[in-house]
């Protein structure tokens, strides 16, 4: 079978690395940013529903890419070995400053948000993210068995909480208000605003491929894929209607821990603490993961010369590429903020997805998918662009952050380019 390893990651550590990069920060803090976009419970609910389809349709479209591309490197590895090593290493740019150093500072400050006390600002943030780089800056099988015990509990103690939560609710009045209309074009914009938000806290779909060249097989990774988005996807809407739909909305208007709010509403004081645990621990794997998943991009970098030799993953050497995510991250955290990094990763990190999936379709690997196959990479790439399109219609700032990631990458590739030439 192509791409192969029987040592490799399994079926189980792949499923859980995807739930866990999933399952991060977003979920526990959009919804009360988005609840002010759109103003109406329902409709939160909604774009829930409908950035967990289009997230599915990548997952979907990731595993065809990696049966064909069954190496580790995620998007940069797919662009540049489709025929396009320009935009595979713009891709790669991306993943390094905001696909994983940028989601793991945007994880980390809302570990921060969701801490009791009063702690030195960005001091937690800093604590969780150097914890990270040193658990998976060694031996893998530790940094994989550290990983599978805390999504394992992780997933567990969710369960607990939607499960208390609605019994909870069952002696309680929910929420019932009347849907507002997508009639209206500031609303159709504010939903497509949503959308971008959201699809932060489904981004992590395509974690398996990034050690899809330490997986068992490729075949393992792409089921990873569709399992775990699938599993994310009702944890997603089940959570989501104890936080919008339970509590009154302006308990959780515009609130970045709206989870624990919610909890409070619902169950006292005793259950908020408890789901503010289960958010911190949440969190925690959800940077372990990536800090797992994202040094394997820049190690095949360097393999091909785009970086410096020493972040190769040569002999499973992982820590100088986990110190170089970290240092990254650091930086962001100490210069970022939960707001501004969210329209910024979510916007940065869609485009460069869609980007990928387009390789179905173009460059050396066209012509991979016909037939039905052919539908959910081209509703997951017409969907993505919609979103971004009106997103900056709405809001062209929001942009900004993008568009000059994407500039330095344009520079550092030309800057290289004539270096080596």
């Amino acid at each position: 079978m192509r791409g192969a390893n029987n040592r490799g990651f399994g079926f189980w550590t792949l499923t859980f690395l995807v739930v866990a990069n999933m399952v991060g920060a977003g979920v526990f803090t959009t919804s009360g940013f988005t609840l002010v976009s759109l103003g109406d419970p329902w409709l939160v609910m909604l774009a829930w529903l409908v950035a967990g389809a289009i997230a599915l349709c990548g997952a979907f479209s990731y595993g065809l890419l990696v049966k064909q591309i069954p190496v580790s490197g995620g998007e940069y590895a797919f662009l540049s070995s489709s025929g396009f090593p320009f935009v595979g290493f713009v891709a790669g740019w991306v993943s390094l400053l905001a696909g994983f150093s940028g989601a793991i500072a945007y994880a980390a400050l809302a570990f921060e948000e969701y801490l009791p006390g009063d702690l030195p600002h960005k001091l937690p943030a800093v604590i969780v993210v150097v914890l990270g780089a040193l658990t998976h800056g060694g031996k893998r099988v530790v940094g994989a068995l550290t990983q599978n015990i805390a999504v394992g509990l992780k997933l567990t103690l969710l369960a607990v909480i939607l499960s208390y939560g609605t019994w909870s609710m069952a002696s309680l009045e929910w929420q019932n208000t009347a849907p507002r209309s997508l009639a209206d074009g500031s609303i159709i914009l504010n939903f497509a605003q949503a959308l971008i938000w959201i699809s932060l806290s489904y981004s992590g779909f395509n974690a398996a491929v990034y050690i899809a060249g330490e997986s068992k097989s490729s075949h393992v990774v792409a089921k990873s894929l569709i399992a775990g988005t699938s599993i994310v996807i009702l944890f997603y809407l089940m959570l989501n209607g104890l936080f919008v739909l339970a509590p009154p909305k302006e308990v959780v208007l515009g609130q970045a821990d709206v989870a624990a709010l919610a909890a409070g509403w619902i169950g006292g004081g005793r259950f908020e603490n408890f789901v503010r645990f289960v958010i911190l621990l949440a969190l925690l794997t959800s940077i372990l993961s990536m800090m797992m998943a994202g040094p394997r991009v820049y190690g095949k970098m360097a393999e091909d010369g785009l970086l410096p030799k020493v972040f190769a993953l040569q002999g499973k050497k992982v820590w100088p590429a986990v110190s170089l995510q970290m240092g990254v991250a650091l930086i962001l955290i100490f210069f970022g903020s939960l707001q501004d990094l969210l329209g910024y990763l979510g916007l940065t990190l869609s485009l460069c997805a869609a980007a990928s999936v387009l390789c179905l379709f173009l460059g050396a690997h066209r012509g991979l998918v016909n037939g039905w196959k052919a539908v959910p990479p081209l509703l997951f790439i017409l969907a993505t662009l919609i979103s971004a399109i009106l997103l900056m219609i709405r809001d062209p700032w929001q942009a900004l952050g993008t568009i000059v990631t994407l500039l330095i990458g344009v520079i550092g590739f030309l800057f290289l380019t004539v270096r080596c030439g």
